[in-house]
């Protein structure tokens, strides 16, 4: 008998669902290759606190204060030697950053503390850090004799982005950009943002009356002048930020401190101290300046530079963004000149600008820094906003308390 002979039907796979799995497969594929050749290849910011010791000379030195002449050197000294080391090396590409950070005293010696920073690939962590410490371990070979270091005590250790900017925060003159482009006060141009850190407007009703600089988590620097009728503290604030109306942080005012032998009629003695309500916290975008040692010495045409939100021109208006002029010193004996400023300026006063005319502090800059850049690249406040003849005019350049002859009256009156 006949048997008819079934078979099972098997129907063709949908080429739909071949393209839809090829493409998963791809895209995992794809995002695997991805991750690892960004985590092989792409380069990842590390930071780390690099310790060392040197024997016979215990100093006691912090970055949150400017350091003594020895310390200066020997600082500047390390950091220097450092920063070539890093760039004649191997892994120079690698290489961002290197600062100090300071002395901690030990009973024999040093401690010095530094920040590093660096760009590599997470793949090459462990093979860059022993890099990294060999070329400091050879730093301190070569530099046995005059630093007194020891090689044997290198130590490097990873720190987060966050505790780096605590090393820094406080550490005064530091900004958080390097703001050296030719700009001015008078018919200026914008500062950068975080290039002056120390500056604050002192605002009475909400409206910016004077500059001012932090020197401590409480305490600012400012003219007398600026507050010689001050009656009620409760209409002024200090601002901080480089927008002058969008403060980064608005505080209150708790005291006042004006210079007791402070004159109007001869602009003598016009300095005066701003005590904070609360203490502000340092960040990227506030923080203080380092006080000048009471025998700090600027020579004629030493550049230094003049912040503030004052006028543009004489009685012109007054910007929003933050300007900043690059000005020379100028000897008092040419500056107190018959064609000049005709024996105004007394000892206690120093001038800067151009005899040229030009760049210029103007009207509500009064009590802004006029700062020096040291040769670790340190802001110092050298200077306050005082008085001129006019903005930017030939022959008449701006005058300034000098800070270091009251660096005494500072300490008594702060502490610092």
């Amino acid at each position: 008998m006949y048997r008819p002979h079934f078979t099972s039907p098997r129907g063709s796979w949908p080429v739909w669902s071949t393209v839809l799995i090829f493409l998963g497969v791809a895209a995992i594929l794809g995002v695997t290759i991805g991750l690892l050749v960004h985590f092989l290849a792409v380069g990842k910011i590390y930071y780390y606190q690099g310790e060392f010791h040197i024997t016979g000379v215990r100093y006691n030195i912090s970055c949150e204060t400017a350091t003594s002449q020895a310390g200066t050197e020997l600082s500047r000294d390390i950091e220097n030697k450092i920063y070539d080391a890093f760039q004649n090396s191997s892994i120079y590409k690698d290489y961002i950053n290197s600062q100090f950070i300071k002395f901690l005293p030990q009973a024999n010696g040093s401690i010095v503390q530094l920040e590093l920073v660096f760009k590599f690939p997470p793949a090459k962590k462990n093979i860059r850090k022993t890099e990294i410490e060999d070329i400091l371990r050879q730093i301190l070979q070569d530099n046995m004799a005059s630093w007194q270091a020891v090689p044997t005590s290198i130590k490097l250790t990873e720190i987060s982005k966050a505790n780096a900017e605590l090393l820094t925060n406080n550490c005064c003159g530091r900004p958080l950009v390097n703001s050296l482009a030719d700009n001015k006060v008078v018919k200026g141009k914008d500062a950068l943002s975080g290039a002056w850190p120390w500056q604050a407007s002192l605002q009475w009703r909400g409206q910016h009356f004077c500059g001012a600089s932090l020197i401590s988590r409480i305490w600012l620097l400012t003219a007398a002048h600026c507050l010689q009728r001050i009656k009620n503290l409760d209409d002024w604030t200090i601002n901080f930020g480089t927008i002058v109306n969008k403060p980064l942080r608005r505080l209150k005012i708790k005291n006042v401190i004006l210079h007791e032998y402070y004159k109007n009629s001869t602009n003598s003695d016009d300095i005066a101290l701003v005590e904070l309500a609360e203490e502000v916290s340092f960040t990227k975008y506030i923080r203080k300046i380092c006080l000048p040692e009471a025998d700090m010495k600027l020579s004629p045409n030493d550049s230094v530079a003049v912040t503030g939100w004052g006028a543009l021109y004489m009685n012109g208006i007054l910007p929003v963004t933050l300007q900043q002029a690059f000005v020379n010193i100028i000897d008092n004996k040419i500056c107190n000149g018959s064609n000049s400023l005709s024996g105004l300026v007394s000892d206690k006063m120093l001038c800067a600008g151009f005899m040229s005319g030009g760049a210029d502090a103007c009207q509500r800059d009064s009590g802004g820094p006029l700062a020096y850049q040291n040769s670790r690249n340190i802001w110092i406040l050298v200077g306050i906003v005082s008085w001129g003849d006019g903005c930017g005019k030939k022959n008449k350049p701006g005058v300034y308390t000098r800070v270091t002859a009251y660096r005494d009256w500072i300490t008594t009156k702060t502490g610092l």
